[in-house]
């Protein structure tokens, strides 16, 4: 099918997971290249959450695509992916109030109000962690953090990047600012929705000025309570963004339809797909027969696998097959090197993996 200005072979597309490989110093890498290129196959690949700006780190060992370093490092990726048949976006994020003193040099984090983390624990070199309290953010510092997202785009298209994600997910910066929850600031950024949506939308802006809005997508989270998360209607605000986002003309929607915590409940789905006239992607939990289903039903455009496609290089092979899929293995999703990285074994084609 037609994404933005990519045509994709098949409908199976890999979610950006934070494998934490990059190292202290967030530079991109070889054995990060084998893992990307190991599952080209798929659609489209999204690379995991990746710093746009030095300083906010939220994950301790996640890339950064702020520095020359790392942009030559993110090249071995997608020269990579490239080599064996794919396509990759990379999804550009601010950590917002899920980042870290332990993992900043001791800065406070920012955040659209001074709200902290308090369902979670962070892992920082000292072992897990209360969140930290965080600074909410002057209006007129905001410029100062679209001009990051606008300076990692260019970045990632000099990396080799076919697109970018922007990450509006998961309790980071711009989703702390999208929902009523973690934002109670007043002025042109609080209050409604209009202008809780006012840094996400320039940020997207800026993003397309780079690129160019067919290879921008955007990622939403409207459900999910991770990083303390909530909003008073979920689903009322997935339906206005859901709208409001066909005038960007974005290569996608990619959409998680759930809570990681099983905290809030709703159907985000069936109004974004109503109101969306664009690529609508579906993620969180779905089978391969579900996803065909939905798909068939044109309820969705594609979906994103986030653990199955970590455990199955193959995914689409398998899933096109109806062979049995590898399980993933939680303990080794944040450690280092290869094991539950890049050794996950490939179908053999009959019946079995090996």
């Amino acid at each position: 099918m037609q994404v933005g200005a990519l045509t994709v072979p098949n409908r199976v597309f890999m979610a950006p997971l934070t494998r934490a490989r990059a190292g202290e110093a967030h530079l991109p890498n070889a054995l990060m290249a084998e893992h990307y290129a190991q599952r080209a196959s798929g659609g489209l690949l999204i690379a995991e959450a990746t710093m746009a700006l030095d300083g906010n780190s939220a994950f301790w060992k996640e890339p950064g695509v702020h520095s020359q370093a790392q942009v030559e490092g993110w090249r071995l990726v997608t020269d990579a992916v490239h080599k064996a048949g794919g396509r990759i976006f990379l999804q550009i994020w601010h950590g917002g109030r899920a980042c870290h003193p332990d993992l900043n040099g001791g800065a406070q984090p920012v955040a659209p109000s001074a709200i902290p983390i308090t369902s979670d624990m962070v892992h920082t070199p000292k072992g897990k962690v209360a969140y930290a309290t965080p600074r909410a953010l002057r209006d007129d510092e905001l410029p100062g953090i679209v001009e990051g997202f606008r300076q990692a785009a260019r970045n990632a298209k000099t990396a080799g990047f076919d697109g970018v994600e922007v990450h509006g997910a998961n309790g980071y910066l711009l989703d702390e600012f999208l929902r009523d929850g973690s934002n109670q600031r007043t002025g042109p950024y609080g209050g409604s929705r209009e202008n809780r949506a006012r840094l996400l939308f320039e940020v997207l802006e800026a993003t397309i000025g780079v690129w160019g809005a067919d290879r921008v997508g955007l990622r939403l989270s409207p459900l999910n309570s991770f990083n303390s998360m909530k909003d008073s209607d979920p689903v009322g605000l997935t339906t206005w963004l859901a709208g409001e986002l066909n005038r960007f003309g974005l290569a996608y929607l990619h959409l998680m339809r759930g809570d990681f915590k099983g905290l809030q409940k709703g159907d985000l789905m069936t109004p974004a797909r109503a109101a969306y006239k664009g690529v609508l992607i579906g993620n969180m939990g779905y089978s391969g027969a579900e996803a065909a289903q939905a798909i068939a039903e044109g309820k969705l455009d594609a979906v994103a696998f986030g653990t199955a496609y970590l455990a199955n290089p193959d995914l689409p092979e398998r899933l096109r097959a109806g062979a049995p899929l590898n399980a993933p293995h939680p303990a080794t999703f944040y450690t280092e090197g290869p094991a539950g990285y890049t050794d996950y074994p490939r179908w053999d084609g009959v019946s079995r993996a090996v």
